[in-house]
């Protein structure tokens, strides 16, 4: 971000003054969007944003440094927070609690953009009932090396699986590469059964569309595919919601779409520039979302017809962690993104004669939550690899601890 020394800008939103710091401070240089003009982005996307984000406790993903640096990420709402801001404290499976920030109007979306937040990174859950999901989130992650046509067709054969379990699939792009399937659910199940409610899903998609979907956990054992994310409905994960800004350097949109906009469009077109137009000329694609609350008693039964899914193999390795049955290397641990690319292209300059022989999706850049940020494993499978051109795994070129300092609350001798 460049510096910016204008004084604060103070709006009248919905009868709610909210203060919004360095408002002409530019969070984007390429297309020269500044913090202000984000602000009034979301305003003109309001009921779309909250009919995705509102009223569900939400994890603060915020950008203090600009988008080319990692974010952080903040469960707990700041103790300053203005009243209009509503709260929900959620409780996780490590035993810690966090009272998170839950935004109701548009105020609230101003709020949060003033904080250094981008993309909107809501619980599938509403602040009113915080253990039974009322979101089923199917979220299409390629592998490298896939092309939109092939993402598109899996999204279709998912919606073939919903119609056929008398469920309703709402599109997105996901604001990069992907696309988010939203479905509502009536918020009868807890949070075990919805995620094996979506991981049902993601096996027949991949049985249905096999080679062109997977629904393997390993991502060394995906191949050129697009993996059907069914761990999304875990309890402490989020997804950026509809009409999230995404930190890439043209200011990508989450857009939703109709199902026949789904194969002619694509995620580049849908821009902070674009959207707000197409908004105003269209409505929102998702504006009957809340009217299609379906059951997740089809889902559970195709569960029981599948069987357990297969796990993994574990074991061979001293700390009992599982083995991959592939060949693969990890090259480095980093903090940064950029510093992750650097270890790869230092990896590639040792090993010339192997990297020639990899496939796209040999290639591993794992984004890892921390414990308030994001760091990076690069890995690579040399599946590919003739046995005599196959590197050891060497000393790692980056060595980045993320919990280096980290104090475990309860930990003996601390």
């Amino acid at each position: 971000m460049t510096p910016a020394k204008a004084e604060a800008e103070i709006l009248d939103i919905g009868g709610h003054e909210v203060r919004i710091s360095s408002p002409t401070k530019i969070v984007f240089p390429e297309p020269g969007v500044t913090k202000l003009d984000i602000v009034r982005y979301y305003l003109s996307v309001a009921d779309g944003a909250l009919r995705g984000a509102g009223g569900r406790p939400m994890v603060l993903k915020r950008f203090p440094k600009g988008i080319d640096a990692e974010p952080f990420f903040q469960k707990r709402v700041p103790e300053n927070h203005p009243e209009f801001i509503d709260t929900a404290t959620l409780h996780y499976a490590r035993g810690t609690s966090a009272e998170e920030a839950v935004i109701r109007d548009a105020a609230g979306l101003a709020w949060i953009v003033n904080l250094g937040c981008l993309d909107l990174n809501p619980h599938p859950v509403r602040a009113e009932d915080l253990d039974h999901p009322d979101e089923l989130r199917i979220d299409l992650d390629p592998m490298p090396g896939v092309d939109w046509s092939q993402i598109v067709d899996v999204a279709f054969v998912a919606r073939d699986v919903l119609d056929d379990v008398g469920l309703v699939g709402w599109p997105k792009t996901s604001g990069s590469r992907g696309i988010h399937i939203l479905v509502r659910i009536a918020p009868h199940w807890d949070y075990k059964q919805v995620r094996l409610a979506a991981e049902t899903l993601a096996r027949e998609v991949a049985n249905r569309a096999p080679g062109l979907a997977t629904a393997q956990w390993w991502k060394e054992e995906r191949g050129e595919s697009v993996f059907v994310d069914f761990n999304q409905n875990a309890k402490d994960r989020t997804v950026a919601s509809a009409y999230s800004i995404r930190p890439l350097p043209d200011a990508r949109v989450s857009t939703p779409l109709a199902w026949d906009e789904v194969r002619a469009r694509r995620p580049e077109e849908f821009t902070v520039l674009t959207v707000p137009e197409r908004y105003a000329d269209l409505g929102d694609p998702h504006a009957g979302i809340d009217d299609a609350v379906g059951t997740l008693d089809g889902l559970l039964r195709l569960a029981e017809e599948l069987g357990p899914a297969e796990k993994p193999p574990r074991g061979g390795s001293a700390d009992g962690r599982r083995q991959s049955t592939m060949p693969l290397i990890e090259i480095a641990r980093t903090k940064t993104k950029s510093e992750s690319l650097d270890a790869l292209q230092e990896w590639i300059r040792r090993h010339p004669d192997a990297n020639a022989q990899l496939h796209p999706a040999d290639v591993l850049i794992d984004g890892m939550r921390g414990s308030s940020s994001l760091w990076y494993r690069v890995r690579v499978n040399l599946q590919h690899v003739a046995e005599a051109d196959r590197p050891p795994q060497e000393p790692l070129i980056a060595d980045y601890d993320p919990w280096e300092g980290k104090v475990w609350p309860g930990a003996p001798g601390r």
